[in-house]
């Protein structure tokens, strides 16, 4: 049986070009994509939960394939709650490899029919991370092209508050 629902796990703190190009080609084969934003209160994100989900949700407006939901906990109960056998995940370069393929092994054992799609991006998002778009952002750079236009408006008012 075909699968047809994927889940897209991260803190997306903020969500990329390359995260976009990742569900883009996702939906290539499957029907259903969920991003599912991790709320992991251990770690600083620069952006709410509230606000990441908001922000994936206006980029994602008019692509009824492409749901939105945060989530705490582990990866593989909400898999579970959401019906999917399916995990995407990411790989920049070999170094993103160890960690998640120890992930999709962790995940496989504590839910046996999950199966996790390793899918690299595109050659122009291979060097990009949500990291280097905030630390380029804070000091001063150009993120055109880096990001979708939602994000640089976010970042902007982001900014401006922690400014003032």
């Amino acid at each position: 049986m075909r699968e047809k629902r994927a889940i897209y796990p991260g803190s997306f703190d903020p969500i990329t070009n390359g995260h976009l190009d990742i569900i883009q080609r996702g939906l290539k084969i499957f029907k259903e994509i969920i991003v599912a934003v991790l709320e992991n209160p251990k770690k600083e994100s620069l952006f709410s939960t509230a606000e990441r989900v908001a922000m994936i949700k206006e980029i994602f407006a008019s692509e009824p394939k492409v749901k939105v939901k945060s989530f705490d906990g582990l990866l593989v109960d909400f898999a579970r709650k959401n019906k999917a056998r399916i995990v995407i995940r990411g790989l920049r370069a070999v170094s993103d490899f160890e960690y998640e393929f120890q992930m999709a092994l962790m995940n496989r054992k504590l839910y046996p029919e999950l199966e996790t799609l390793f899918m690299m991006p595109s050659l122009n998002y291979t060097f990009l991370s949500s990291r280097l778009v905030k630390e380029i952002y804070m000091l001063g750079g150009c993120i055109k092209g880096l990001v979708p236009e939602t994000v640089e408006n976010y970042l902007r008012h982001k900014f401006s508050k922690i400014t003032t």
